[in-house]
């Protein structure tokens, strides 16, 4: 007879073998990954909501104004975003006037995106809260496990194999 009994945060677990060798959902790391990243940003989800922008849009901001002006394919890669998806995104930031497009001048096929003074000034008027997020989860996990945290997920960014 299976039994199922009721385990924290409303999950259940069963008494049975799992039918494959895939590793308990505790233990898998593109689950792990969803779960972290969800709890990371949900309270930068009600910054960004007040402010009238997406998360993508948050993203595209902040890579134009810690690099610079740039084409899309390097924003995109920059912003973990899609070329098509982000088109649509920086189509919308252009209407809301927090970005500007204009032809690269070595190829007017292509084109150089920036932020403009309103861009920037909405991340400006908002780091404070976001830093504030930021530092209430590397206050619960201490300043050295967070910066480890930083370093080996960057370290598996960096040896992804293409």
């Amino acid at each position: 007879m299976r039994t199922i009994r009721r385990c924290g945060k409303g999950r259940f677990r069963r008494n049975w073998p799992m039918s494959s060798d895939l590793p308990n959902t505790s233990r898998s790391l593109p689950i792990a990954l969803l779960r972290a990243r969800e709890r990371v940003m949900r309270p930068v989800r009600g910054i960004l909501m007040d402010v009238g922008i997406t998360e993508q849009q948050w993203r595209v901001l902040r890579v134009l104004e810690e690099e610079g002006p740039q084409d899309p394919t390097r924003i995109a890669e920059g912003a973990c975003l899609l070329l098509p998806s982000l088109t649509r995104i920086l189509q919308k930031l252009e209407e809301k006037q927090l970005i500007a497009r204009q032809p690269d001048p070595g190829d007017g096929r292509k084109q150089i995106v920036s932020i403009t003074p309103g861009g920037t000034q909405i991340i400006r008027d908002n780091q404070g809260a976001s830093q504030a997020v930021f530092e209430g989860i590397q206050a619960q996990m201490g300043p050295e496990r967070y910066e480890m945290l930083l370093d080996l997920l960057n370290e598996l960014y960096r040896d992804k194999a293409d």
